[in-house]
């Protein structure tokens, strides 16, 4: 097992591997996701974070979790983290045993945001390719700026540039080359309204980007693995996860 702790600038991710055994297979390559916690762009939320990480890897995958910048930090700040974290696990594919073209983000609310830059802004980062994930995994997300923005976020992110919300309001910036995704929320969320994952798959859909929503019924905001490990528990958005590994499965091949 390797557990490793690194800083890119004022981030710091953390990463969860496993060694290779010629018991098994001594050249074993495995999917890899990153996760970005949640916080409204003010803090990061350690429910969804390590917990998450660690169901991941109990699933056969390679995890690491994103420690951003937050407020007062701004745009491009957490996008150039959320980046540099990219293009690390893929240069350090060797050493973590990482396959390079399965590596995914995996983010939660204001995480799940950060993202989705990734999957649609990656071109406007110095790592360019590197930083594309292969999917995006976005748990009840923050999108958009407009009529159903999570005001907070964006006031964090921005410090309140309403015209920079607008050019980060991603429904608005998906184009043919924006990375596929799986989103999931529930219908009653109060806080991030569930529009917000609504309105990023018509984007996607209307580019021909394959994605797969779940809206669950019924959930507060939150919920991050909805077991009681995270807390609070909620039987039934507690598919996500098993959803999200079935669909990268699905619609991300093999390296």
């Amino acid at each position: 097992m390797i557990c490793e702790a690194i800083k890119l600038g004022g981030a710091q991710l953390t990463i969860y591997a496993r060694d290779n055994t010629p018991e098994i297979s001594a050249r074993r390559k495995y999917p890899t996701v990153l996760v970005i916690p949640g916080g409204g762009y003010g803090f990061c939320s350690a429910r969804e974070g390590e917990p998450v990480a660690l169901a991941f890897l109990a699933a056969g995958c390679t995890a690491a979790v994103l420690r951003y910048s937050a407020a007062p930090a701004r745009h491009p700040t957490q996008l150039f983290e959320a980046a540099a974290a990219m293009a690390y696990l893929r240069e350090h594919a060797k050493k973590y045993h990482i396959d390079p073209k399965r590596v995914f983000a995996c983010g939660f609310s204001a995480g799940g945001h950060l993202a989705g830059m990734l999957g649609t802004l990656w071109k406007e980062t110095s790592q360019g390719a590197r930083a594309k994930p292969t999917a995006t995994i976005l748990c009840y997300p923050v999108i958009s700026s407009g009529a159903c923005a999570h005001a907070g976020s964006f006031v964090n992110l921005t410090g309140g540039d309403k015209a920079l919300g607008m050019r980060l309001s991603l429904e608005l910036r998906v184009d043919t080359d924006t990375a596929p995704a799986f989103l999931w929320a529930t219908a009653d969320d109060a806080a991030v309204p569930a529009m917000n994952a609504l309105l990023y798959a018509g984007a996607l859909a209307k580019q021909g980007i394959p994605y797969a929503l779940h809206v669950f019924p019924s959930g507060v905001h939150g919920l991050s693995l909805a077991t009681e490990l995270t807390g609070p528990v909620n039987v039934e958005a507690q598919a996500w996860f098993g959803l999200a590994m079935e669909w990268v499965g699905s619609h991300c091949a093999r390296g």
